[in-house]
């Protein structure tokens, strides 16, 4: 059940990852998929498709190992629930603002009652992943906040250093 970055698995897991030009203005905006029992990454990347294996903005930078121990019953409930959620999706159509790949995680962990909950939301998981979320080393963290950080610097000398 350990993660293992080399192969790219991600056991019980939220990851996530920064989105060119959005994530560099606004650093908790990412994208974000769920992780089968066996590590295999799955999201809602555009309309009509579920990805496998690979995000649709690249690999993980972030990620959030749940317990599956607060799920109602095992390693197949986690599963069928994560199919399940990878069905419904597979034929919407994604909306940027309303249903988008943090709505895909959301009905997973409803499906399967995470914590006993049934109304994840794209909000809760947002903040979550942000607040609690684990880099997957000096790169995911890298990755995340250099362009951000670079646009506050460039903003912070056109304000300070042009009169």
């Amino acid at each position: 059940m350990s993660v293992d970055f080399e192969r790219n698995r991600y056991p019980y897991c939220i990851v996530w990852t920064p989105i060119p030009i959005i994530t560099w203005f606004f650093p908790f905006i990412g994208h974000m998929g769920i992780a089968t029992s066996q590590g295999i990454i799955k999201d809602f990347s555009m309309s009509y498709t579920i990805s496998t294996d690979k995000l649709g903005f690249g690999d993980p930078t972030r990620y959030l190992q749940l317990d599956p121990h607060q799920v109602n019953g095992n390693k197949e409930a986690w599963d069928e629930a994560t199919d399940y959620a990878c069905e419904i999706y597979s034929s919407r159509v994604h909306n940027l603002f309303l249903d988008n790949c943090h709505s895909h995680v959301a009905l997973a962990l409803s499906t399967m009652k995470y914590k006993g909950k049934d109304n994840w939301n794209m909000v809760i998981l947002a903040g979550w992943i942000f607040l609690f979320g684990k880099y997957v080393g000096i790169s995911g963290f890298l990755k995340t906040w250099i362009p951000f950080l670079t646009f506050i610097f460039i903003i912070l000398a056109f304000i300070y250093l042009v009169p």
